[in-house]
């Protein structure tokens, strides 16, 4: 009896998790293929109140927009660097309350984990997102319908220097560069999803704006990538 209950467990998470990913080629990892020489550098986990900043004067110094997607809990702690983010320029996006992996979401879970940031970042910036980032990548069945009935687009990357295992900044920025394409989505990290991997990328972001801007990219947020 409990191997059939384990079972039946397995199945049921196999359909409300992991076979949910069969949906991911539909979301966002890049822009139009006629987009150009354009790429969007995006921000993963903040906003973090000693790192956040650090790469907002960076960018500012190369004449860099971006696009930050937040997690929520975070975010309600670092209003003054939320309104910093989009003070800038930058495009602010969702990246869920409290990066909990979707897959460890049930529907009322995920619909928390959407609405109480959308709501919190549109009370802080005066613009509710229009894009969400699922924390780690990993989606489950509930979300798609929650996001297309919230008009809020998934958005992935086509380029991630570094993922669960630590990166040199110089290796990030040379793998940036060299794997840049048109209407690129570079999925970055402003804060400790990863330890250390904030002052990773804040070593990295010079030598990896030079190297795309001298291959002749320029720089964009998502929203204005996907509008092209």
């Amino acid at each position: 009896m409990l191997a059939r209950l384990a079972l039946s467990a397995a199945a049921v998470w196999l359909g409300y998790a992991w076979s949910a990913h069969l949906a991911t080629p539909l979301c966002v990892h890049r822009g139009p293929r006629d987009a150009g020489l354009r790429v969007a550098l995006t921000f993963d986990d903040g906003p973090d109140p000693e790192w956040t900043p650090r790469v907002l004067d960076t960018l500012a110094r190369d004449g860099v927009r971006a696009t930050f997607f937040l997690v929520g809990e975070r975010a309600v702690r670092a209003a003054t660097t939320v309104r910093a983010i989009a003070g800038a320029g930058h495009e602010v996006g969702s990246h869920g309350w409290s990066h909990r992996s979707f897959w460890l979401c049930g529907p009322r879970r995920t619909a928390m984990e959407i609405d109480r940031t959308q709501a919190m970042l549109a009370g802080i910036t005066g613009c509710a997102p229009r894009f969400f980032r699922p924390p780690w990548g990993m989606v489950n069945a509930a979300m798609f319908p929650m996001l297309r009935a919230r008009g809020l687009r998934p958005v992935f990357w086509s380029i991630q220097p570094e993922g669960r295992r630590p990166a040199p900044a110089d290796a990030q920025a040379a793998y940036v560069v060299a794997r840049a394409h048109p209407g690129a989505i570079v999925d970055l990290h402003d804060a400790e999803g990863a330890p250390g991997a904030p002052a990773r990328v804040l070593a990295a972001l010079p030598a990896m704006i030079a190297g795309l801007r001298d291959r002749g990219y320029a720089f964009t947020t998502v929203g204005e990538l996907l509008a092209a």
